[in-house]
């Protein structure tokens, strides 16, 4: 019901299938990561205390984002921080992605809508580094997923 992507002792990605369901509030990042991800299930008339957020100053080392995958099939390739590919997974309608670390690239394998949030603001062309991905013929799945 989801995945921890690891590579080298070091966490890429969490993967939450559109099946995933739990009870209450289920945090899949520590406490430390710059993008939270939280799954939550209440029933009704459950309250959540209005509440502000308060000016905290932090510090953004890696962009890290979360895609929502609205409607579709999209392949993601995960990459080490050397740009050497390592795997592949597919997302499906209802999925959702915290890329943390690592390189990526995706590939649209049915039409797809998704949401993409991440932490700002952009940098334009500072933001990232483009470079050649891997070609069809060599996708590896760490398990069937297609």
């Amino acid at each position: 019901m989801f995945e921890e992507i690891i590579h080298n002792d070091e966490l890429l990605a969490i993967i939450v299938s559109s099946t995933f369901n739990k009870e209450g509030i289920h945090f899949f990042t520590p406490g430390d990561f710059s993008q939270q991800l939280a799954y939550m299930m209440h029933p009704t008339g459950k309250i959540i205390d209005p509440h502000v957020h308060n000016p905290v100053k932090r510090e953004v080392h890696y962009t890290q984002e979360v895609l929502f995958i609205r409607k579709g099939k999209l392949r993601v390739d995960f990459y080490d921080e050397n740009q050497n590919y390592i795997e592949s997974r597919v997302l499906e309608s209802g999925d959702v992605i915290l890329l943390i670390k690592g390189g990526h690239g995706f590939k649209v394998l049915e039409d797809v809508e998704m949401f993409e949030v991440k932490q700002g603001p952009y940098a334009g062309d500072k933001d990232k580094t483009r470079f050649i991905g891997i070609d069809d013929p060599e996708i590896v799945y760490k398990e069937d997923t297609q």
